[in-house]
C-alpha cells in the first residue's frame, strides 16, 4: 500500500512548493524508495496548454502528450523519473468529468455537490496515480497558497485521505514564508502561525513545516513555530534560499527531513542516503565551482519572464556543466529585433538558441536571428517553431525573397515551406488538439544529429516529445537539400521531417520536438551537448567536419500538405519550449 505526502503552501505564492516536492522525492529515492510525484492545480482550466507564459511560465510536455504545469519539470529533473498525464489533475479536469458524468445519468439523479463528488474524484485521481506507478510514497503538492477559495476542495479532499489511509500513512507538509524586518533584524513568525491556523481550520495539520526564508533561520525561531504551530522541534524545517534549486534536497536532507520521513511513514529503505546522493552532492559541488563561461543567447517573445522557457534555461546549464563550463544566458526579445534594437546583443554570444511559440507577434525577429547565426556562422539550436523559423529564413535565402513562411503566420504565402498537418485542418480547438508527446525519429547517419545523439549511447531510432500543429512542407524538401539543408531525423514512414541541419555550417540544427524536457541534471541532452561543444570547438578554431548529408535528391520530393485552409490566430496561446 502506498504512502502519501502532501504539500501544501501558505502566506504567498511563489514560495517553491515544486522544488520543495522534487526535493523530497529526491532524497526519498536515493534511499532506494520508489516515489510517483502529482501537482493538484485550484485553476479551471483543463490544462494550461491555452494559457499565456505571462501567467502561467513553460507548459511541461509528459511523456504520453500531457501539457503540464512547469513544476512536472521540476519533478522530472529531480526525481530522475518520466510522469504522465496522470501527474497534473486540475479543477478544470474535475468539474468536466463530474458533470459529464451527471450528463450521462450516473449519479442516478442525485444531488451533485462539492463534498462528496468532487472531493471523491480527486481522490479517485491520486489514488489512480499509486495504483498505476505502484510507488511506495506519492508525493502531492496542491498549487496555490492556503485561503485561495479555489483551492478548498483540494484540501478538504486530503483531510479525507488521512481518514481513508490512516493516519501512519500520510504526512502533510506547509511551505510557508519568513519575513524579515529590517528595523528590528529579526525573522517573525506571525504570517505562518496564521496560515498554519487557517489549514488546521479546514482541518488539516501539518506534520511538517519548511519555513522558507532569505536569511538564515536561528534556533530559537524553529522553537518558536514548533511550539506555536503544535508540531515537533524535529520537523520545523529550515529552507533558505540556496544558490543553486539543485542544492535544495541536500539542505532538506542535513536538516533531518529524510530521516523523519522513513520514521514517520515506517518505509523500507534499500541503501544509504550517503551513497544514494553521491552523484547529486558531486554536481551540486559542480554548479558550484568557479568555471569558465560560455555565451549563449535564448531568442524569444517571452524573455522578461524566464520561467516561460524555463527548461531551456536548464538544459543549457546541463550541457555545458558536463564540459566544465559555466552557460551565460542572454536574453534577448525578438519583438526587439524586429525593432532594428538588439542586434549588438547577437554580436556578444557564442551561440543562439531559439525556442518554440505560437504566433506571428516576434517571428520576424526570430529569422532574423536564424539569418545571423547562419552568416556569421554561429553555433545555432531551434526547437520546434525554431527549427520552422530556420527553415524559412534558409528557403529565403535560396529563393532571394521574404516570400517564404509558414501558413501560420502568411496564409497566402508563395512558398509555405512550413504547413498545417494535414490531420489538424478540420479542427477548431485548441486546447489537448495538436502532436503531444513522444513519436519516433529515425536519425540518418553522417549528420551531425545522428553523431549528437550516437555519441551518448543512443540508437538509430529515438524518441522526443512534440508540442505543434504546423510541420516541414514536403514538397520543398528536394530543392532546400540540393542547396545544402539536411534532413538529418525523419519520422520511420519518411512522411515527416523531425531535424534538419545545415551542410555548410560548424553547427546550425533545428528539431521538430522539444528536447529540453528530456535533459536531467547529471545527464545533459545530446542536442545541447553538441550546441555546447560546437561553441567550444569554433572558439578553439578546430570547426567540426561538415555533415554528410542524404545524397541529393535523397528521398525525393513528397505530395506534401498545400496551403492550409485556414490561419490559425494564437496570440493568446501558450509559448511552448
Amino acid at each position: 500500500m502506498s504512502k502519501y505526502i502532501f504539500v501544501t503552501g501558505g502566506v504567498l505564492s511563489g514560495l517553491g512548493k515544486g522544488v520543495t516536492v522534487a526535493s523530497v522525492g529526491r532524497i526519498l529515492k536515493a534511499r532506494g524508495i520508489k516515489v510517483a510525484t502529482m501537482k493538484l492545480d485550484p485553476y479551471l482550466n483543463v490544462d494550461p496548454g491555452t494559457m499565456s507564459p505571462y501567467q502561467h511560465g513553460e507548459v511541461f510536455v509528459t511523456e504520453d502528450g500531457a501539457e503540464t504545469d512547469l513544476d512536472l519539470g521540476h519533478y522530472e529533473r529531480f526525481v530522475d523519473e518520466n510522469l504522465s498525464k496522470l501527474c497534473n489533475v486540475t479543477s478544470g479536469q474535475i468539474y468536466n468529468y463530474v458533470l459529464s458524468q451527471e450528463r450521462r445519468g450516473d449519479y442516478l439523479g442525485g444531488t451533485i455537490q462539492v463534498i462528496p463528488h468532487v472531493t471523491n474524484e480527486i481522490k479517485r485521481r491520486i489514488g489512480l496515480l499509486a495504483r498505476t506507478s505502484g510507488a511506495d510514497v506519492v508525493l502531492c503538492e496542491i498549487g496555490g497558497t492556503v485561503g485561495d477559495i479555489e483551492g478548498l476542495p483540494f484540501l478538504e479532499a486530503i483531510r479525507q485521505m488521512r481518514k481513508d489511509v490512516g493516519r501512519k500513512n500520510t504526512v502533510y507538509i506547509h511551505v510557508t514564508w519568513l519575513p524579515y524586518l529590517n528595523a528590528s533584524k529579526e525573522l517573525k513568525t506571525k504570517p505562518t502561525q496564521h496560515s498554519v491556523r487557517e489549514l488546521r481550520g479546514i482541518g488539516v495539520h501539518p506534520d511538517v513545516i519548511c519555513l522558507r526564508s532569505d536569511h538564515e533561520v536561528e534556533d530559537d525561531v524553529l522553537a518558536k513555530t514548533a511550539l506555536f504551530c503544535d508540531v515537533e522541534k524535529e520537523a520545523v524545517i529550515p529552507l533558505v534560499t540556496a544558490d543553486s534549486i539543485y542544492a535544495v534536497p541536500l539542505s532538506l536532507e542535513e536538516a533531518g527531513l529524510g530521516e523523519w520521513l522513513v520514521n514517520q511513514l515506517n518505509l523500507t529503505t534499500t541503501r544509504s542516503p550517503e551513497d544514494g546522493l553521491a552523484d547529486w552532492r558531486r554536481f551540486v559541488d559542480d554548479v558550484r565551482r568557479d568555471k569558465p563561461v560560455v555565451k549563449v543567447a535564448i531568442v524569444g517573445k517571452y524573455v522578461e519572464l524566464e520561467d516561460a522557457y524555463l527548461s531551456v534555461k536548464e538544459s543549457l546549464m546541463h550541457a555545458a556543466l558536463e564540459c566544465g563550463y559555466h552557460a551565460d544566458v542572454t536574453w534577448i526579445n525578438s519583438e526587439e529585433l524586429e525593432r532594428g534594437r538588439g542586434h549588438e546583443k547577437l554580436a556578444e554570444v557564442e551561440g543562439v538558441v531559439v525556442p518554440g511559440g505560437f504566433g506571428y507577434r516576434g517571428i520576424e525577429g526570430k529569422i532574423l536571428a536564424a539569418r545571423y547565426a547562419r552568416e556569421h556562422k554561429t553555433p545555432f539550436l531551434g526547437l520546434c517553431l525554431g527549427m520552422q523559423v530556420m527553415c524559412i529564413e534558409f528557403a529565403r535565402n535560396v529563393v532571394g525573397s521574404d516570400e517564404p513562411n509558414s501558413t501560420e503566420f502568411d496564409i497566402s504565402t508563395k512558398y509555405p515551406v512550413i504547413d498545417l498537418m494535414p490531420d489538424q485542418r478540420d479542427i477548431a480547438d485548441m486546447g489537448g488538439t495538436m502532436r503531444l508527446g513522444a513519436y519516433p525519429c529515425q536519425l540518418q547517419p553522417g549528420t551531425r544529429a545522428a553523431g549528437a545523439y550516437i555519441s551518448q549511447g543512443y540508437g538509430e531510432v529515438i524518441h522526443e516529445r512534440h508540442r505543434h500543429r504546423f510541420e516541414f512542407n514536403n514538397q520543398y524538401r528536394h530543392e532546400l537539400e540540393r542547396h545544402g539543408l539536411v534532413f538529418s531525423g525523419i519520422s520511420p514512414d519518411s512522411r515527416l521531417v523531425e531535424i534538419a541541419e545545415l551542410r555548410d555550417h560548424p553547427f546550425m540544427l533545428g528539431s521538430q520536438f522539444h528536447p529540453e524536457f528530456k535533459s536531467r541534471p547529471t545527464r545533459p541532452h545530446p542536442l545541447f551537448l553538441a550546441l555546447i561543444k560546437a561553441v567550444l570547438a569554433q572558439r578553439k578554431g578546430s570547426v567540426p567536419a561538415p555533415a554528410a548529408g542524404v545524397a541529393e535528391g535523397g528521398r525525393g520530393a513528397q505530395n506534401g500538405a498545400g496551403v492550409a485552409a485556414q490561419r490559425r490566430t494564437a496570440e493568446g496561446a501558450a509559448e511552448s519550449q
